[in-house]
């Protein structure tokens, strides 16, 4: 390259550069953004032709205006046009006066709409045709149209409907300027009624019944909300007065238990104390326990089990000798059975022969008994002329006899050792008391006192005045004999003694 050629290239590329810039400035500045609450017409190409059916006119239509919603479009220069629309909603105040109820009653009448331009294309173009230039002719055309139908609908209604039924009654105001206002690309978000007044007093009179009523109402339900609020409060006063008398028994349940404790710790020490001196003294209790265990296991040891041993070693002795007596008895026994059938054999053979020497010998006894039955006779004869002495003679032959028999018992005894105050003599004592009361007992059975005639014939005691009744009949024996039967008596009791 050339030092000629080099400024040309850089002419260039300086020029190239600008009109980048130029044409992107240009294109920047015809590059449009719709905002959300607008809406762009682009104007600038032909609509289409449409014909009439019925005229046979041809118009055209609005298709070559291009409508832009949120978004972008490139406005070519010298060729399309943008125009902007505002689609944000209108607040619209609707004023009335004097317009005519159903009843005649004129009535005036405040509301508010709202109103925007409808939100598609075909509502958009129809506004843009209408209102585009003088947007605030909306506002001027909204109320004449609500008003119109606002005036007709009045005077189809009563005013009690009109007022009972707001929302109603503005509905269908709404519904009735509709389709004037749809034709126009408008609609009617919503409408309201806001007051509705009348130059007269037909209003206040009309209110006036159902006021007395709200008002009797009010003062009763005022009435009612006094007593509820009365009854509110004594309920209140009596839940108070029951907490109250809760809590006071509730403090007096915490004292008592207070107290409880405080006492019960106050007389923990002497309690414990208490339960120390019990425990001492079951353990001194658990002592003498023991101490009296040991004496009885000593008192068992050294005198019990030596006296049990004592008395059984004497219970054994004396159970041997009566083992010994008893067999010894036993076998007494069996020898005097053995005798005593030893005997009887004896016996019935002796009584056999006696049997067999009985009649031999009857008639020598009946002989025998004749001659004793005659020396009986001849006996007791005798023995009613004996006086006193020949009983006596008699009885002391027999003495000696009956001593022994008196004395056999202690004559059968081998060893016999006496106990007693009076040294030896006790057993000398002993016979001559047996000897007393025999001579008792003969006294008590047949009346015969011997101790009596003893006495007397021995010289302790005078003869009675009488003797026994054998003696008086006797002849009285000598003197001599007499004498001889005290002496002969009187030695033989001196050696029965």
């Amino acid at each position: 390259m050339s030092a000629n050629e080099f400024p040309v290239i850089l002419v260039a590329i300086v020029g190239l550069i600008i009109l980048l810039v130029v044409v992107g400035v240009l294109v920047a500045s015809r590059y449009k953004v719709a905002g959300p609450n607008e809406a762009f017409i682009v104007t600038g190409r032909k609509g289409k032709e449409i014909r009439d059916v019925e005229t046979g006119e041809v118009s055209t239509d609005l298709s070559g205006q291009k409508v832009v919603m949120g978004g972008g479009i490139f406005v070519v220069p010298f060729v399309q046009r943008l125009h902007v629309l505002d689609l944000s909603s209108r607040r619209i105040m609707i004023q009335i006066r004097g317009a005519v109820s159903g009843q005649g009653v004129k009535l005036n009448l405040d509301g508010v709409a709202l109103v925007k331009v409808g939100g598609n294309e075909d509502s958009i173009r129809a506004a843009a045709q209408r209102f585009l230039t003088q947007q605030r002719e909306i506002e001027t055309f909204t109320q004449e149209t609500l008003a119109g139908s606002l005036r007709s609908i009045v005077g189809s209604l009563t005013v009690e409907q009109i007022i009972r039924d707001r929302a109603a009654f503005a509905q269908r105001v709404a519904d009735e300027s509709e389709t004037s206002l749809t034709g126009q690309g408008l609609v009617l978000d919503t409408f309201q009624i806001q007051d509705i007044t009348d130059d007269g007093s037909y209003l206040s009179d009309l209110g006036r019944p159902e006021a007395a009523r709200v008002g009797q109402t009010a003062a009763i339900a005022e009435a009612n909300a006094r007593q509820a609020a009365e009854q509110a409060r004594l309920a209140a006063e009596q839940e108070i007065a029951i907490a109250n008398r809760e809590l006071a028994l509730k403090q007096a349940e915490i004292k008592a238990q207070t107290d409880a404790a405080t006492a019960q710790a106050a007389a923990a020490g002497p309690l414990a104390q208490a339960d120390r001196d019990q425990a001492i003294l079951a353990e001194q209790e658990k002592v003498a326990v023991r101490k009296a265990a040991l004496t009885e296991r000593q008192l068992d040891t050294e005198v019990r089990r030596p006296a049990d041993a004592a008395r059984y070693r004497v219970e054994q002795e004396a159970d041997a000798r009566k083992a010994a007596s008893i067999a010894a008895a036993q076998a007494d026994a069996e020898k005097a059975r053995l005798t005593g059938e030893g005997e009887k054999a004896r016996r019935t053979a002796e009584a056999d022969a006696l049997r067999a020497e009985g009649t031999a010998q009857a008639a020598a006894i009946l002989a025998t008994g004749e001659a004793e039955a005659q020396a009986m006779n001849k006996r007791a004869d005798a023995y009613a002329r004996y006086n006193e002495a020949a009983v006596l003679q008699m009885l002391v032959e027999v003495l000696p006899k009956v001593a022994r028999e008196l004395a056999s018992p202690m004559a059968a005894i081998d060893n016999l050792t006496v106990i007693s105050t009076d040294g030896a003599g006790a057993l000398p004592k002993q016979v001559t008391a047996n000897l007393v009361q025999t001579m008792s007992m003969l006294k008590s059975a047949t009346g015969f006192d011997l101790e009596d005639i003893v006495k007397r014939y021995s010289g302790f005691v005078p003869a009675p005045a009488t003797s026994v009744t054998a003696a008086t009949t006797a002849p009285a024996a000598p003197a001599a004999e007499t004498r001889a039967a005290r002496h002969a008596c009187h030695l033989r009791l001196t050696g029965a003694g």
